[in-house]
């Protein structure tokens, strides 16, 4: 009999005389979204937001709610929440700097990396081995090339003059003369070119590197490579006594002395941090890069 009924009242269609209301779809996090929880809502009903991903923690919510963030993963520890709830995670810390840095988020900045480049004590780039080597090429090219020009047809001259009486000498052999003849016709002339050859090339050094570079610090090669020599100490001022003292270690000292000139010189590429050569350790001063 109920079935009968319930068919007829099928068959009938909706009821009239109200309004037809639509089936409510589940809601998010709701409920409705896949049924009321195993052993019903708990008391209170559901928590802000809906049920936590997988359910409710065995044992039902804790006092109080879920904590914020959700549920930790694994599940509430053995026992409940600790009193004042989860403890809060710290951001990452970034690599290679210190506690309480903003995070870094990126890959650990692993690899090569190149070094800093290393700065004179008034915070300004230092010149580099190879750019000191190029101006000093250059500077002794300029100088060597203004004595090779003086010096070369006063050789020629006194070759031509000495030859002749060389050969009288041979021609007319007196076996009374002995090899002083040669020492004093010859080689004693050609030291003393020698000696007077060494002494122009240190004048002229002198004016080069002192009188025309102390003024602003640089020579022609200096300023090619964009180079320049300045006092150690931040703020002073270059004076001729230091440029004639990198002069005498760089140059007659270098000169007279085995093999202190490529000391002098190699010292630059050991000596930390300030990259100094000799001669700049003497005259308290440093050689820097010039902003184009």
């Amino acid at each position: 009999m109920t079935q009968a009924n319930d068919d007829a009242a099928a068959a009938a269609g909706p009821p009239t005389g109200g309004p037809v209301r639509a089936p409510v779809p589940p809601q998010p996090g709701g409920p409705q979204a896949g049924g009321p929880p195993p052993g019903g809502l708990p008391p209170g009903g559901l928590p802000p937001g809906g049920l936590p991903p997988g359910g409710l923690p065995p044992g039902g919510l804790p006092p109080g709610g879920l904590p914020p963030g959700g549920l930790p993963p694994g599940g509430l520890p053995p026992g409940g929440l600790p009193p004042g709830g989860l403890p809060a995670y710290p951001p990452p810390i970034r690599y290679g700097s210190a506690v309480g840095a903003p995070p870094y988020y990126g890959p650990p900045p692993y690899g090569w990396r190149p070094p800093p480049v290393p700065l004179a004590p008034d915070g300004r780039p230092l010149a580099d081995f190879g750019t000191r080597l190029l101006a000093y090429l250059i500077d002794s090219a300029i100088v060597g090339g203004i004595a090779a020009v003086v010096f070369i047809p006063v050789m020629f001259v006194l070759i031509f003059k000495l030859m002749p009486d060389l050969a009288d000498s041979a021609n007319g052999y007196d076996p009374t003369t002995g090899p002083e003849t040669l020492l004093e016709g010859f080689l004693l002339p050609m030291l003393l070119i020698e000696l007077g050859f060494i002494l122009f090339m240190l004048a002229g050094y002198y004016v080069y590197y002192v009188e025309m570079m102390y003024r602003g610090g640089q020579t022609v090669g200096k300023k090619a490579m964009k180079i320049r020599v300045i006092p150690f100490e931040p703020g002073a001022m270059l004076t001729r006594a230091m440029a004639a003292k990198r002069y005498l270690i760089e140059f007659p000292c270098g000169i007279f002395v085995p093999f202190l000139s490529y000391v002098d010189g190699f010292w630059q590429l050991w000596d930390k941090p300030y990259q100094q050569t000799l001669h700049d350790k003497f005259a308290k001063t440093v050689v820097i890069k010039v902003a184009p």
